[in-house]
């Protein structure tokens, strides 16, 4: 078999996660301390303890996500398990992208976690709240998803941020377009056209003021080649060279999230197991509705470390 591992973002996040990895495994444990120091922040007190309304804010949820990924890598690592001999590509859904590259050795922990918290921060203050808004298309492939953030933009912004495979597209853009695109989904026979619960447009022109302030921030960090290729958002292809994937990770702040293209250009790579690192199921479930000829597993908790060794 050959292996991913593929790491979740942004609405994976729950009260508690992680806190059982740190409590039986160090390694875990000092990733969670290192990103609290790194920020100068008890992040993992808001992690472990909550409110979910300050876990939920995009300069929590991002930085939040990405340890407990980091966390669970670092534990499958311990047991043995290497990620460069083992693995041959990592990819992350949008900020899961950083975490796939700190898994990688591409981003040490530290500026990752500042770098995230930076990002947050920045698509926050790129559309004022209640300005920009999202919505989830369910039973809509991608070019019908297209059509519609065309038809309902008129002279805002609509667009399509999220084409997640399986009928399952985001839209996102001025919060007008993005009503008149769910009362366009239905008139086009889509399943199901919901708006999110985001404080921001994320993947959409109007982030254009964030992917200016994140390429400033980028510039001011080291990045390294990965010790295995990054499936880029933005190219739905690997990528190696560390200068390459400092500017898709600019471009990926504006730019649709080619996740269903990512997963078909691993399995056509010949990957035939996904492995998810961190909180919740989202990308497994994504993989079984993209092609359920790929095993998909999950590792988030310390309890599935043994069946991950197992399964390998």
């Amino acid at each position: 078999m050959t292996t991913a591992f593929v790491f979740p973002g942004q609405g994976s996040q729950a009260v508690g996660m992680g806190k059982d990895l740190a409590q039986a495994l160090p390694e875990a444990k000092e990733v969670f301390e290192e990103v609290d120091d790194a920020l100068g922040l008890k992040l993992s007190s808001i992690m472990w303890e909550g409110p979910a309304e300050t876990l939920t804010l995009t300069e929590n949820a991002q930085p939040a996500l990405m340890a407990v990924s980091v966390a669970a890598a670092r534990a499958i690592e311990k047991g043995g398990f290497d990620l460069a001999d083992k693995v041959a590509f990592v990819a992350g859904h949008s900020l899961g992208e950083y975490s796939a590259l700190t898994a990688a050795g591409a981003l040490s922990l530290a500026d990752s976690a500042r770098l995230l918290q930076r990002r947050g921060q920045a698509m926050q203050r790129a559309v004022p709240v209640g300005e920009g808004a999202m919505a989830a298309l369910l039973g809509a492939e991608s070019d019908l998803a297209e059509d519609i953030a065309q038809a309902a933009a008129g002279d805002g912004v609509c667009q399509v941020a999220n084409d997640n495979g399986g009928g399952q597209s985001v839209i996102s853009g001025s919060r007008a377009a993005v009503d008149r695109a769910i009362e366009i989904s239905k008139e086009r026979g889509v399943k199901r056209a919901m708006p999110l619960p985001v404080s921001a447009p994320f993947h959409c022109t109007l982030m254009q003021p964030a992917a200016d302030e994140m390429a400033e921030a980028l510039a001011e960090v080291t990045i390294n080649n990965p010790m295995v290729p990054l499936v880029a958002n933005v190219k739905a292809a690997s990528v190696s060279d560390a200068e390459e994937i400092r500017q898709l990770l600019v471009e990926q702040v504006t730019k649709v999230v080619r996740w269903r293209e990512s997963v078909l250009f691993m399995r056509d790579q010949g990957v035939d197991k996904l492995v998810e690192i961190g909180a919740g199921k989202v990308l497994s479930g994504l993989t079984k509705r993209i092609d359920r000829d790929i095993t998909a597993i999950t590792v988030g908790g310390p309890d599935d470390l043994d069946a991950f060794f197992k399964a390998m």
